[in-house]
């Protein structure tokens, strides 16, 4: 739903250019008229009084153009409501943190910034936008490597769903830094050679080395732009491979005992009619054992089979409890209300 009533600034502040001469021509910018912005932070509504400069050299090539204040860029993006500090928690409530619009929404409107759902899917829009234009500044990128003076570059493809785009991904491992993420409908040597190429001369410092996976592509394409550069395989794929024998046994493990704790959605549809405090208990239960069920491991740092195995014990152990308790109970047994 639209909203229907203008935001009222709870606070005021003025915005003066810094630069008083044209970046043009050198002449002398009066400051010729006031603009009125409203914007959204997450301090509260802010009202920007911004004094606009004009040069009035005829002849000038920003002859009559407006000049706005410098620190405006540093608040909002141009022609947006929320500043950019409402984009950052949004981005860092996302990409960090794993929060659903719904979730993101309701922190939002929780911190006092009146908001809908829409504009939280714009802002993320906004946010990603705002990343990758950083992450493309190449003067930006040169600045921070040339510290360190070389690169060790990591090259990996992410897939969502077969038959899509593939999403390539160039990290620097010293700086954790993306140097670059392109999609390509291909994985051919010769589409990884020309993103290589295209960092190599972004970087504009030596690539002391490589690390990727074992794929026939990547390979060839290292080799042919970055001749006699040490190629490593991927620690995590060398243990995943490595592992493999391992896990395969952690999984038939895992099914196992997957067959011993069949029947929770019949328990659960068998306390449905019941409110009492202990079907609220077996159903507790029955969540904390459909939980440790669908948690999956992932090969080779953490094995699904040994963690299933742990949390039905914790679980077991816990109805045992339990029923020991209410056995003492029933009996009057003293120290039973512990």
């Amino acid at each position: 739903m639209a909203r229907t009533e203008a935001r009222t600034p709870d606070r005021e502040r003025v915005l003066h250019p810094l630069r008083r001469l044209c970046p043009a021509c050198g002449g002398a910018m009066r400051i010729r008229y006031e603009n009125r912005r409203t914007l959204v932070t997450l301090s509260g509504t802010l009202r920007l009084r911004l004094k606009i400069r004009r040069c009035e050299s005829v002849g000038c090539a920003r002859h009559h153009r407006a000049y706005r204040p410098e620190a405006e860029g540093a608040l909002a993006l141009p022609q947006h409501e929320f500043g950019l500090d409402v984009i950052a928690l949004v981005g860092t409530l996302r990409h960090r943190d794993h929060r659903s619009v719904p979730e993101i929404h309701a922190i939002l409107r929780a911190r006092g910034v009146e908001v809908c759902e829409r504009s939280v899917t714009n802002l993320l829009a906004r946010y990603e936008e705002v990343l990758a234009t950083t992450l493309t500044d190449s003067a930006r990128l040169k600045g921070l490597l040339a510290k360190q003076g070389r690169i060790i570059l990591a090259l990996d493809g992410l897939q969502p769903d077969v038959g899509h785009e593939v999403l390539w991904v160039l990290r620097d491992c010293l700086s954790s830094t993306v140097l670059l993420a392109r999609s390509l409908l291909s994985a051919t040597s010769h589409d990884l050679a020309a993103l290589l190429r295209e960092v190599v001369e972004v970087v504009g410092v030596p690539v002391a080395g490589v690390i990727s996976d074992g794929q026939h592509s990547i390979r060839k394409a290292v080799a042919k732009v970055l001749p006699g550069v040490p190629h490593q395989l991927c620690q995590f794929h060398f243990l995943r491979e490595a592992a493999r024998p391992v896990f395969e046994a952690d999984r038939h493990a895992k099914k196992e005992l997957k067959k011993q704790v069949r029947g929770i959605r019949q328990i659960e549809r068998a306390m449905e009619s019941h409110q009492d405090g202990e079907a609220d208990l077996v159903r507790g239960y029955c969540a904390a054992v459909r939980a440790a069920l669908t948690d999956d491991g992932r090969a080779p740092l953490a094995a699904s089979g040994l963690k299933l195995r742990d949390r039905l014990e914790q679980i077991a152990d816990s109805v045992d409890r339990v029923s020991k308790r209410g056995a003492r109970r029933r009996r009057g047994w003293p120290g039973c209300a512990s």
